[in-house]
C-alpha cells in the first residue's frame, strides 16, 4: 500500500484499522531499517582496495571482509602476512587456527594506522589449503625502500651471522644477511642446525615475508625477514674458508688488513641546526623529524641555522644516523620552536633527538672539565641536562670553561635542548634520557627555592654573628673612650669575642670536611667555656660519649638539653654539670640550647652529604656498588696493575631468564630477587673483591690481589653455585641461577671495553654451553 493509501484509508471503517495498523509499523521498521544500512559503510572486499588506502584513511577504522593467501603466521605473537595477488598486508590477529603459508582465509576486521595501514582482525574463517604465492626475487634497495612492503619474497647473500635466539619464550634462528647495497636481518621460526656457525660466510636463499624495522617514532630503520621454517632456506654456496681458522690480527694492525665491503651509499639531507658540538656530533630537524649527524667538522655553525649534511646511514643503538657526515650551513633561518612536553612524552621515545622543554627541580649539579651536568626531577623521576663546553684546549694551553651559572638545589627550572636516549627499543616502557643543552642560557629559572634551607640559615647565623662582631667593637670603642669601665667589663668583652670565634670556626668546619666527631668535641668546648670551664659532654647514637663526662655525677647539677632532629627522633643529648653548692650560671639554658642548635645542624649537613654520596656509588635496590663505582674502581686497578705488573680478574655475571621472573611473578618479586641475588654473591666475596650491579641482571666483580686465573675462576665458580638453593620470595619457591664469564688483566685486555667485552664474551659462551647440553635455566 502507498503511502496515499495509507491516508485514504483513515475514513474506513473501523473493522479495517486494525490491518491499517499493521501496514504502518512495518512500513517504519523497513524506514528505520533503511536508515541503518545507509549510515554504516559497507565493508572493503578486496586487498587491492586497502592498500590503496592512506594512514589517514585507515585510522578512521573502516571495516573490511576480504580472502587472502597465508605467507606467514606467529601465533603465539599475534603475527599474520596476508597476500593476494601482489597486494600484501600485516594483520594483527588474535585466533586458535594452526595456519601455515598457502592457507586461503577470509578476514574480517578494521584497518588501523601503522607504519603503513594494517588490519586488526575480529575473526578468521579457514576456506582451504593450496600453494604460497610465487616468490619474487627481491634485492636489497626494494626491501629498504619498502616497495614489496609484506609480499612474499625470496632473497639472495651472504650469511654474516647465525645465532639462536628467543621471542616470547619460543625459539627462532636470527641472521644477518649481506646483500649487494645493505645488510638485512632474517628470523627462522622453526628448524634447528647441529652447528649455526657453520652457515657464516655461505652464499644462502630464503624464502619468507618481508616486514620493516622502525623506531619510537615509526622512522625506518631496518628490514625483517619472516620465514617460516628452515625449510625456506637454500645453501647456494658453502663457505669457501672456515672462519674461524683464519690467522689472528694483532689490534693494533686490524686497519691494515681490512677488506671494506660496505656499499652504502652516500646520501643528503637538510635542516635547522639544533645542536652542534664540533669535530663530534650534529642533529638537524626538519619539521617533526630529526636526525644524528657524527661529524669531525671544525667548522663554527650556528644553531638555528638551515644546512645540509652528507653522509652514510646507518643505525647506531636503534637510531638513524649518518656517519663521517660534513656539514654546511645554506642559510640563516628561524630557530627551531622547542615542544614544550613532560616527562612522559620524552620518555616515550617519539622524541628522540628533537628540541624540547620540559620543566623539574634541580636536585644537584656537577661542573666537569669539560661540561656542566645538572640532575633534574620531573615527575617524580630524574634525568641529566649537559652543557658541553668545546675547545677545553687551545693549542696545548688548557683554557678555563665559562663561568657555571649558580642555580641551587631545589629551583624549579625549564631545561631546553635536544633529547637523547640509550636505547632505541620504545616497547619495553619508558625509556631513560638525557638532554644536551646548546648552552648554559638554555636553563630558565622558573621559581626560587624555598627560603628555608641550610644555606640560608648559614647565611642568617653569619649576619647574626656580625651584628655581635658590631656590638664587640661597639663595647670596645666605648671602653677606649669612657675609662670608668671595669677590668671585669672588659674581661667579658674579651670573653665574648672569642665565644664568637669559636662558634664561628664551629660553623666553619660544619660546612667543610672535618670529622662529626671533632665537631661535636667542639661544641661541648665551646659550652664548656660558655659556662666557666665547667664539665660538658654529648651523648650520641649507639651510647657514644663525647666531651667531658664526670665518672660521677650524684654530687653533681647536671643540667640536659635534647639534640633534636627535624624529622624524626632526638639525635642525641648535651649536658652539663656544677657542683652542688656553685651558683647556677644565669645563661646555661641559652649556651645548651645554642649547643643543641649547632649539633643538630652538624649532625643532619653530615647526614644529608652521607646519603648524596651513598645514592651517588651504590645501587637504590641491591644496596651495592653501582655501575658508576664499579668503572671507576677498575681504572683504579688498571692503573695501579700497569704501574707494579700486577693481574687482577674481572668476573661478569647475567641473571639466567631474570625476563620470566618479573613477567610470571611480578616487578615486586623481581625487585626482590635480584637483592636477593645480590646478597648470596656478596657472602662468596673477599673482603677486598667488589660486586657491583651494571644494570637490570647484569653484575660484576673486581677480584684484586690475585695470582693467578685459577684464583678467579675458583670465586666465578662460588658465585655460580650460590644460585643452587631455591629463591623463597612471596610465598614462590623459584630455581634460579647465573651465567658467568671471566677475564684477566692483562691477558685478556688492558682497557675497560676490551676486559668487559671478553668477560662478556666468555658468559655467553657459558650461557650458550648450558643450552646446548640441555641443562635447565631458571
Amino acid at each position: 500500500m502507498t503511502p496515499m493509501g495509507l491516508i485514504a484509508s483513515i475514513n474506513t471503517p473501523k473493522c479495517a484499522r486494525p490491518r491499517l495498523f499493521a501496514w504502518t509499523a512495518l512500513l517504519s521498521l523497513l524506514l528505520v531499517s533503511a536508515s541503518l544500512a545507509w549510515s554504516a559503510p559497507a565493508p572493503l572486499t578486496s586487498l587491492s582496495a586497502i592498500k590503496k588506502l592512506s594512514n589517514a584513511e585507515a585510522s578512521k577504522q573502516l571495516p573490511v571482509s576480504f580472502e587472502a593467501t597465508v605467507t606467514y603466521f606467529r601465533g603465539y605473537e599475534r603475527t599474520l602476512f596476508v597476500q593476494d595477488g601482489d597486494n600484501a598486508i600485516f594483520v594483527l590477529t588474535t585466533t586458535s587456527l594452526k595456519l601455515v603459508p598457502g592457507d586461503r582465509i577470509l578476514i574480517q576486521g578494521t584497518t588501523k594506522e601503522s607504519f603503513r595501514p594494517i588490519i586488526v582482525s575480529s575473526g578468521l574463517t579457514l576456506i582451504g589449503h593450496g600453494a604460497p604465492p610465487h616468490p619474487i626475487s627481491a634485492g636489497f634497495f626494494p626491501l629498504i625502500q619498502a616497495k614489496v612492503d609484506c609480499r612474499y619474497v625470496t632473497v639472495r647473500g651472504r650469511i654474516r651471522l647465525a645465532t639462536d635466539g628467543e621471542s616470547s619464550g619460543r625459539h627462532e634462528t636470527l641472521l644477518d644477511l649481506a646483500m649487494k647495497g645493505g645488510d638485512i636481518k632474517i628470523a627462522v621460526d622453526e628448524g634447528v642446525l647441529p652447528r649455526l656457525s657453520d652457515l657464516i660466510d655461505a652464499q644462502a636463499e630464503f624464502t619468507g615475508a618481508v616486514s620493516g624495522q622502525f623506531d619510537g617514532k615509526m622512522e625506518d630503520t631496518g628490514v625483517l625477514l619472516h620465514v617460516t621454517s628452515l625449510d625456506n632456506m637454500t645453501i647456494l654456496h658453502k663457505a669457501a674458508v672456515d672462519p674461524w681458522s683464519i690467522p689472528v690480527t694483532p689490534m693494533d694492525q686490524v686497519l691494515t688488513v681490512s677488506d671494506d665491503d660496505d656499499h652504502t651509499r652516500r646520501v643528503r639531507v637538510e635542516g635547522v641546526i639544533t645542536y652542534f658540538y664540533p669535530t663530534e656530533m650534529a642533529v638537524l630537524q626538519d619539521g617533526t623529524r630529526s636526525i644524528r649527524v657524527m661529524t669531525p667538522t671544525s667548522e663554527r655553525l650556528h644553531v638555528g641555522d638551515r644546512a645540509e649534511a652528507i653522509g652514510t646511514p646507518t643505525v647506531d643503538r636503534g637510531f638513524l644516523t649518518l656517519k663521517s657526515g660534513d656539514l654546511r650551513s645554506i642559510e640563516t633561518a628561524a630557530p627551531v620552536t622547542p615542544l614544550a612536553l613532560n616527562w612522559g612524552d620524552v620518555a616515550s621515545g617519539k622524541h628522540a633527538f628533537d628540541l624540547v622543554s620540559i620543566d623539574g627541580t634541580v636536585v644537584t649539579k656537577v661542573r666537569e672539565h669539560a661540561q656542566d651536568i645538572y640532575i633534574v626531577s620531573s615527575a617524580g623521576h630524574l634525568f641529566s641536562a649537559m652543557v658541553r663546553h668545546p675547545y677545553v684546549y687551545e693549542y696545548g694551553v688548557n683554557v678555563a670553561p665559562p663561568p657555571m651559572p649558580q642555580i641551587a638545589s631545589g629551583t624549579t627550572v625549564r631545561i631546553t635542548g635536544v633529547v637523547i636516549h640509550d636505547d632505541a627499543n620504545p616497547f619495553n616502557g619508558p625509556m631513560g634520557f638525557g638532554i644536551l643543552l646548546r648552552s648554559a642560557s638554555d636553563i630558565e629559572v622558573i621559581a626560587s627555592p624555598s627560603l628555608l634551607n641550610v644555606s640560608n640559615l648559614v647565611r642568617l647565623v653569619s649576619l647574626l654573628l656580625l651584628v655581635v662582631i658590631a656590638v664587640c667593637s661597639w663595647v670596645w670603642m666605648l671602653q677606649r673612650k669612657v675609662q670608668e669601665q671595669t677590668a671585669e667589663l672588659a674581661t667579658r668583652a674579651e670573653a665574648e669575642t672569642i665565644l664568637e670565634r669559636r662558634r664561628s670556626r664551629i660553623l666553619e668546619d660544619i660546612n667543610g670536611t672535618r670529622p662529626l666527631r671533632e665537631i661535636l668535641q667542639q661544641i661541648t668546648e665551646l659550652i664548656s667555656f660558655r659556662l666557666g670551664n665547667v664539665p660538658c659532654w654529648c651523648e650520641i647514637g649507639d651510647g657514644i660519649t663525647l666531651g667531658e663526662a664526670p665518672a660521677e655525677t650524684s654530687n653533681l647539677n647536671v643540667i640536659r638539653q635534647d639534640i633534636s632532629s627535624r624529622t624524626g627522633p632526638l639525635h642525641g643529648i648535651l649536658s652539663a654539670a656544677v657542683a652542688l653548692d656553685a651558683p647556677l650560671c644565669a645563661n646555661a639554658p641559652e649556651a645548651l640550647a645554642m649547643g643543641s642548635w649547632l649539633a643538630t645542624m652538624a649532625i643532619e649537613t653530615r647526614g644529608l652529604y652521607s646519603d648524596l654520596v651513598h645514592r651517588s656509588e651504590f645501587d637504590l635496590l641491591t644496596d651495592i656498588y653501582n655501575r658508576f663505582s664499579f668503572e671507576r674502581r677498575m681504572g683504579v686497578l688498571l692503573e695501579e696493575a700497569a704501574k707494579k705488573d700486577a693481574l687482577f680478574g674481572l668476573i661478569y655475571i647475567d641473571l639466567d631468564e631474570f625476563k620470566q621472573v618479573n613477567d610470571q611473578y611480578g616487578h615486586r618479586t623481581g625487585d626482590r630477587y635480584l637483592q636477593e641475588a645480590a646478597r648470596r654473591m656478596k657472602h662468596q666475596l673477599r673482603p677486598h673483591d667488589l660486586l657491583a650491579r651494571l644494570g637490570g641482571d647484569e653484575f660484576a666483580v673486581l677480584v684484586p690481589q690475585m695470582r693467578c686465573r685459577a684464583d678467579v675462576e675458583e670465586v666465578a665458580s662460588r658465585l655460580e653455585r650460590c644460585f643452587q638453593d631455591p629463591f623463597l620470595l612471596d610465598g614462590y619457591s623459584l630455581e634460579g641461577s647465573a651465567s658467568v664469564g671471566v677475564a684477566l688483566y692483562p691477558e685478556d685486555g688492558s682497557t675497560k671495553d676490551s676486559l668487559l667485552s671478553a668477560a662478556d664474551a666468555a658468559m655467553y659462551v657459558g650461557k650458550n654451553i648450558k643450552k646446548e647440553s640441555g641443562q635447565k635455566i631458571a
